[in-house]
C-alpha cells in the first residue's frame, strides 16, 4: 500500500468516525425532542378530557335544571376538579 493510499484511508476513517459521532448526537437530541413532544401531547389530552367532562356536565345542567343554585354547584365542582389536577 502506498503512502497516498494510507493517507486516503486515514482521512476516510476519520470522516466515518466523525459521521457516526455527529449521527449519535443528533439521534440523542431527536429522542429527547420526541419525549418532550409526547409529554406535551399527554398534557393536551388531559386538558381535552377535562374540557369534555365540563361541557358534558354543563349540558346536563340544561336537562336537569333545578335552578340557578345547581349551576353554581357545577361550576364549583369544575373549579375543584381543576385545582385537584394541579
Amino acid at each position: 500500500m502506498s503512502t497516498l493510499d494510507t493517507v486516503f484511508l486515514g482521512v476516510a476513517a476519520c470522516a466515518l468516525a466523525l459521521f457516526f459521532l455527529i449521527g449519535t448526537v443528533v439521534l440523542v437530541f431527536i429522542l429527547k425532542l420526541v419525549k418532550s413532544v409526547k409529554h406535551v401531547v399527554i398534557k393536551a389530552e388531559e386538558a381535552i378530557d377535562s374540557v369534555e367532562a365540563a361541557t358534558e356536565t354543563i349540558k346536563n345542567i340544561g336537562q336537569n335544571a333545578s335552578g340557578p343554585l345547581a349551576a353554581f354547584k357545577v361550576i364549583k365542582n369544575i373549579v375543584n376538579l381543576m385545582n385537584r389536577r394541579k
